[in-house]
């Protein structure tokens, strides 16, 4: 469950546009809208394109090819008005048993075909329950691509999580707790941070942090100024080249369905390791965000 701010960081302009990325791909391919699943760790997909961030509970997005979106989820209704200030969603329903209130919902519109974005990922109980209808997978390339603002934001983020990191070792290390209470009197809704000691004098901390739905991540090291120079020399080299080289470092994308899977991506993670140390930071291209 997430713990800090979730707002309206950005302007109905912004949505639209995503929107329209559907809306081609559906009249492209004759589907009459598309499947959205979103849950509390998956919600990078419904978060770039309505601004759904739950902070618990799993929801369907149903986008059609015309007209708004609609949001099923087993939430209470007390929380529709909050749920409709912090998105673009207007259209709520009940959906105590998912499955059941989306048929109801496709039969009166008249679907028995829809796409769904990322089929293959889908929950098995959610793709199970498809079963009465004609569904087509709808890969997420080209739909949930970063924009600018998608990358104006990860940005924000990545400068909140070093700002902070690079104080606290800077101000000589202190209490964990210290740096947590920082991260979320900055409005962090969900936190993950780890030290990988090396010795009693140098360790590694690593910082996964969410902001307004935009994961990042970073990673520092404390120890002897020229190890710890090194090590940043290693990273700036692997990202360079474009890949980690054979120092250790690995990639995670953060911008696909759900953050810190491996492979590539538009907005990743880099880490490289130098003698015991970590250092890594969430980059774009051949660029730190």
């Amino acid at each position: 469950m997430k713990r800090g701010l979730i707002a309206r960081m950005l302007p109905d302009e912004v949505f639209s546009a995503r929107l329209e990325r559907v809306r081609s791909v559906l009249t492209e391919r004759d589907l009459p809208a598309l499947l959205v699943y979103t849950d509390v760790w998956r919600s990078n997909q419904g978060r770039f394109l309505t601004n759904l961030m739950p902070y618990w509970n799993r929801s369907l997005i149903v986008i059609p090819r015309e007209g708004k979106p609609t949001l099923l989820c087993a939430l209470s209704p007390r929380v529709y008005p909050w749920i409709k200030s912090v998105t673009i969603l207007e259209d709520i329903r009940p959906a105590s048993k998912l499955m059941a209130t989306l048929e109801q919902l496709c039969a009166e519109r008249g679907w028995s075909k829809l796409g769904v974005l990322d089929l293959p990922k889908l929950p098995v109980e959610i793709h199970s329950g498809l079963g009465r209808f004609e569904i087509v997978d709808v890969p997420s390339n080209g739909i949930t691509d970063p924009d600018d603002a998608e990358l104006a934001m990860r940005r924000n983020t990545a400068g909140l999580a070093r700002g902070s990191l690079e104080r606290w070792l800077w101000e000589a290390p202190g209490s964990i707790g210290d740096l947590e209470r920082e991260f979320r009197r900055a409005a962090a809704e969900d936190l993950v941070i780890r030290i990988k000691p090396r010795d009693d004098k140098a360790f590694s901390i690593s910082v996964a942090l969410e902001f307004c739905g935009h994961w990042v991540k970073v990673t520092r090291a404390f120890g002897p100024t020229d190890e710890v120079e090194q090590l940043r020399a290693r990273f700036l080299h692997a990202l360079a080249k474009g890949a980690p080289d054979a120092g250790g470092g690995y990639r995670e994308n953060l911008a696909g369905p759900q953050p810190y899977e491996p492979g590539d991506g538009a907005i990743y993670a880099l880490r490289v390791e130098h003698q015991g140390l970590w250092y890594g930071d969430t980059c774009s291209g051949n660029q730190p965000l």
